[in-house]
C-alpha cells in the first residue's frame, strides 16, 4: 500500500498537472473550422522496468489508466503512463487528494493552483464559450 508521502514526491519528481487545447488555432480564427477542446489531465510517465508503481497509483487512487507509451528517441527508453482524464475524476478524486497533501516543488505547486482554476471555469462552462477557451488557453499557458 503507497503512502501518501511517498506519492507526493513520486508526483513532485515526474508527475504532471496538464490541460491540453485541441485545435487551440481555431481560437484565433474568425470561423472556427474545427471545434476547440479543452482537456485536463493529470500524469505520470515513468520506464518501463518501474511500471508496478504505476499499477499500484492506479489501485490507490482507483480511477486513471495505465498504458505503454513507446518512444523513439535516441538514448530514451520506453515507458509507461498513469493518466487521469476524467473530469469527474479529476475533481472528486485527484484535486482533492493533492489539497489536502502539499505537494513541494514550487513549480509542481503554481501548475496545480492553475490547474484548479480551469478545472473550476470548466465546472461553470466557461470553456463553452471562445471568450472562456481564450481565456482558459491564456491561462494554461502560464503552466510549466
Amino acid at each position: 500500500m503507497l503512502k501518501e508521502s511517498y506519492i507526493l514526491g513520486l508526483v513532485d519528481g515526474e508527475g504532471s498537472f496538464t490541460v491540453f487545447v485541441r485545435n487551440a488555432k481555431a481560437l484565433q480564427e474568425r470561423y472556427r473550422k474545427r471545434r476547440v477542446r479543452i482537456e485536463p489531465k493529470f500524469y505520470l510517465k515513468i520506464v518501463e522496468s518501474d511500471k508496478k508503481i504505476l499499477y499500484e497509483l492506479k489501485n490507490f487512487f482507483g480511477c486513471g489508466h495505465v498504458y505503454f507509451q513507446k518512444d523513439t528517441r535516441r538514448n530514451h527508453k520506453n515507458c509507461y503512463r498513469y493518466e487521469v482524464s476524467s473530469r469527474n475524476d479529476l475533481v472528486k478524486i485527484i484535486v482533492p487528494f493533492f489539497k489536502r497533501h502539499s505537494l513541494m516543488f514550487p513549480s509542481k505547486i503554481k501548475d496545480f493552483k492553475i490547474f484548479c482554476q480551469i478545472m473550476k471555469a470548466i465546472k461553470r462552462g466557461e470553456h463553452l464559450s471562445k471568450k472562456g477557451l481564450t481565456r482558459l488557453y491564456k491561462l494554461k499557458q502560464k503552466m510549466h
